[in-house]
C-alpha cells in the first residue's frame, strides 16, 4: 500500500531534479561558450601582437597591417574546413564527371575562340598552348565564376593563429599583406577560398609573388578581374615550372596483359619507343607516335582496374600546380576536348 505513494514521490523528485539540471545547464552553457570565445579572443590578440612585429620586420607598413587586421577574429568555419577529412575518396571517374561536364567543355571552346588572339600572343611569350590555360581556368574557378567568397586576410590569419601549419600560413599572410601594400587589390575586393587561394587562377599569395604578371602594364597584377593578367600569370607559372613548349600533356593508352604493374609509377620514366616495345598502344590500339626525344611515365589514377595514361613532362609540370593525379589528368583531358572540334 505504501509502495505507490513513495514511488510517486520518487518520480516527482526525479522530475524536479531533471528540470533543475536542465535549467542550470541552459544557464551555464552560454557562459561556457562565452568563456571559450573570450579565451580564443585573448589568444588571438596575443598572437596578432606578436605577428605584427614579425610582419613589420619583413617590410609591411604599420598602417597597412593595422588597417588590414583591424577588428578581425578567428573564423570558425575556416577552422572546421581545415580540420575536415573527406568522408570517402572519389574514384577518378566520379571526380572527372564533377569537373569535366559537356557544359564546361562547350564553354571552354567558346572562351578559347573568343580570346584566341590574346592567348596566342601570350603563348608566343611563355610557350604554353592556349588550351591548357583555358583548361586550368575552367577547373580551378569554372572560368572565373567561382573564385571563393572569403576575405583573404581574416581567413589566413585564422589558419596562422590556429597553429596547425602556422609557419606556412604566417608566410602566406605576410605575402597577402604585401599584395595590399603594393596596391594590386583593394581590401574590400580581396576575396578567395577559405585557405587563401585567390583570383581566377587561385594563386596562393606566395604563388602570386613568384608568378603573377602585370601583362597590361597598368602597374597592378590583377588576377581577379583582368583576363590578360590571369592568362599571362597562369602561363608564367607553368613556364617557370618546366613546361615544354609545343608538347602535349600525355595520352590515354591501352596496356598489354603481361605488363609489369609496378611500372605504373611517376618516378619511372621511359622513352615512348620503350613503352611501345612493352606492348603499350594508344587507347584505340594504334602504335604510339615515334618521337625519339619524348619520354613518359605510366599513370593509373584509379589503380590497375581504371584507365591508364602515359604522362609526359608537361603532366608533371601541371602537378607542380596541384599534386593530384586526378587534377593533372583532368586538365589534360579538358584541354584535349577544348581543341577537339
Amino acid at each position: 500500500m505504501l509502495i505507490y505513494p513513495r514511488l510517486e514521490t520518487y518520480k516527482r523528485g526525479k522530475l524536479y531534479m531533471t528540470k533543475k539540471l536542465l535549467r542550470l545547464s541552459l544557464f551555464t552553457l552560454p557562459l561556457t561558450i562565452m568563456s571559450i570565445g573570450l579565451a580564443h579572443a585573448e589568444e588571438f590578440s596575443v598572437w596578432k601582437n606578436s605577428f605584427r612585429q614579425q610582419a613589420l620586420n619583413q617590410g609591411i607598413n604599420a598602417q597597412v597591417f593595422d588597417a588590414a587586421m583591424a577588428g578581425i577574429s578567428p573564423i570558425q568555419k575556416v577552422i572546421s574546413l581545415d580540420k575536415k577529412q573527406p568522408e570517402r575518396k572519389l574514384t577518378f571517374a566520379q571526380y572527372q564527371n564533377n569537373v569535366i561536364s559537356q557544359a564546361r567543355i562547350n564553354q571552354g571552346r567558346a572562351l578559347y575562340r573568343k580570346h584566341y588572339a590574346l592567348l596566342k600572343e601570350i603563348e608566343a611569350k611563355y610557350g604554353v598552348q592556349p588550351q591548357y590555360v583555358i583548361a586550368l581556368w575552367g577547373i580551378e574557378t569554372s572560368y572565373g565564376n567561382n573564385t571563393g567568397g572569403y576575405d583573404v586576410v581574416p581567413a589566413l590569419a585564422t589558419l596562422a593563429w590556429e597553429g596547425r601549419r602556422r609557419d606556412f600560413f604566417e608566410d602566406e599572410l605576410i605575402n597577402a599583406l604585401r599584395i595590399l601594400q603594393e596596391g594590386h587589390i583593394q581590401q574590400a575586393d580581396f576575396k578567395g577560398s577559405w585557405a587563401g587561394a585567390m583570383g581566377q587562377n587561385q594563386f596562393m599569395p606566395s604563388s602570386f609573388k613568384a608568378y603573377a604578371v602585370d601583362y597590361t602594364g597598368d602597374g597592378r597584377r590583377d588576377i581577379w578581374t583582368t583576363l590578360p593578367d590571369v592568362f599571362a600569370s597562369t602561363s608564367n607559372y607553368l613556364a617557370k615550372s618546366g613546361w615544354n613548349a609545343g608538347e602535349r600533356w600525355g595520352r590515354e593508352v591501352a596496356l598489354s596483359r603481361n605488363l609489369d604493374p609496378s611500372l605504373a609509377d611517376l618516378k619511372i620514366t621511359k622513352p615512348l619507343s620503350e613503352w611501345a616495345r612493352l606492348g603499350v598502344t594508344t587507347r584505340w590500339g594504334q602504335p604510339l607516335p615515334t618521337e625519339p626525344n619524348l619520354s613518359a611515365s605510366l599513370v593509373q589514377p584509379d589503380g590497375p582496374n581504371g584507365p591508364s595514361y602515359l604522362a609526359y613532362n608537361n603532366y608533371k609540370t601541371i602537378m607542380k600546380w596541384n599534386r593530384s593525379t586526378y587534377f593533372a589528368t583532368s586538365v589534360g583531358i579538358l584541354a584535349d576536348a577544348i581543341v577537339a572540334q
